[in-house]
């Protein structure tokens, strides 16, 4: 039991500082999915929900760094009852979400890993009910992890880890994650990534008398009845299938993607920072005069828009993209995005607008 208790401690621990991690490196990542949540549990639950959504970001970073902290505090062994508690309460709060998605398929990724690990909505719920079961077994085996640290030395590193998590956060947030485990990623070639990797193959879901059976090949017996076709390798499909870029002439995916292009990124222009545009405009600018294609992709409407970049002197031909895919790409709004035949040869942040050398210098 000794044994148990302790690898219980140290798997627990280490856990949730793992995953704190992973989502305070990518805040606003893990605020669109708490945003999400939000999202079907007011439509399913209650509207009360709802009211939780300007919160997202800021629940984000609390909900990240609470989880890093009670990890410290749990391998140090500082108030552990009160942590053993508090992680009790968190575990159970996970383990109805990710029960509630999976069996009701509402959220299929439930960000328990950030972008890092992407894992099913059962396997969630599996991962969130062994630790709820090594959190009882600890809560009930505490003689077996006797402090070995003073109260004072816990409380301070508690206390530091704290400072430090939170510090954290809010930086990825004014700037963009420490690491990028997206498909846009600076290196990756896109179009590459929007083809498969290797040819997919399917199996077939058939029904006779009331059975399911699965065939490789299409079965030629008429008494089969289809029901579905399913991907046997769905890992070797295209990582990026939403990617396009049109306007009223048509679709530009394509010009996107070939030469050198800066490619200025708005999302909600209600919701835009306007401060750092005076930069922005002066990189469009020399970047123009460089060769380098400069355009603005947003998803917002064209009459928005309109009015949106007249207030920021923003002179260069806009594009339209899917919301979902631009708040993947980019963190930030607005942000930047430097494309060679695309290539991602650089991503910025609005408060980190760079100058036209450090650009060229990437290409």
């Amino acid at each position: 039991m000794k044994f148990l208790s302790k690898f219980c401690w140290l798997f627990v621990g280490v856990l949730f500082i793992f995953s704190g991690l992973i989502k305070i490196n990518d805040p606003v990542g893990t605020a669109i999915k708490l945003e999400e949540y939000f999202e079907v549990f007011s439509t399913d639950i209650s509207p009360v929900f709802k009211a939780f959504e300007p919160y997202a970001l800021f629940l984000s970073i609390f909900l990240s760094a609470l989880e890093i902290v009670l990890g410290v505090a749990l391998l140090v062994r500082w108030k552990l009852k009160s942590v053993l508690v508090a992680l009790l309460l968190m575990i159970v709060f996970f383990t109805f979400l990710t029960f509630y998605s999976a069996y009701y398929n509402k959220v299929t990724d439930c960000g328990c890993f950030g972008d890092a690990i992407k894992l099913t909505p059962w396997e969630s719920f599996t991962k969130d009910l062994v630790l709820l079961v090594m959190i009882v077994i600890l809560l009930f085996t505490q003689r077996y992890l006797p402090p070995f640290l003073r109260p004072a030395t816990g409380a301070s590193i508690t206390a530091l880890t704290a400072l430090l998590s939170v510090g954290i956060g809010w930086y990825a947030y004014e700037h963009l994650p420490y690491i990028d485990f997206r498909a846009y990623k600076v290196g990756n070639n896109i179009p590459v990534l929007m083809e498969p990797s290797a040819p997919l193959r399917y199996k077939y879901i058939m029904l006779k008398d009331g059975e399911e059976q699965e065939f490789e090949e299409y079965p030629t017996d008429e008494a089969y009845t289809f029901k579905e076709m399913v991907a046997i390798n769905p890992e070797d499909g295209p990582k990026i299938t939403d990617f396009n870029v049109w306007n009223d002439q048509g679709d530009f995916t394509q010009e996107v993607l070939t030469g050198n292009k800066l490619i200025i990124l708005v999302q909600s222009v209600a919701k835009a920072d306007r401060e750092d545009f005076d930069k922005i405009n002066e990189l469009v600018l020399a970047a123009e005069q460089q060769g380098i294609t400069p355009m603005v992709v947003t998803s917002s409407s064209g009459q928005d828009f309109e009015v949106f970049r007249h207030e920021v002197n923003l002179a260069a031909p806009y594009f339209f993209i899917d919301g979902t895919v631009l708040k993947t790409i980019m963190r930030a709004n607005p942000g930047i995005v430097l494309l060679q035949d695309g290539t991602v040869k650089g991503k910025w942040h609005h408060n980190d607008t760079p100058d036209i050398a450090e650009v060229q210098g990437l290409l």
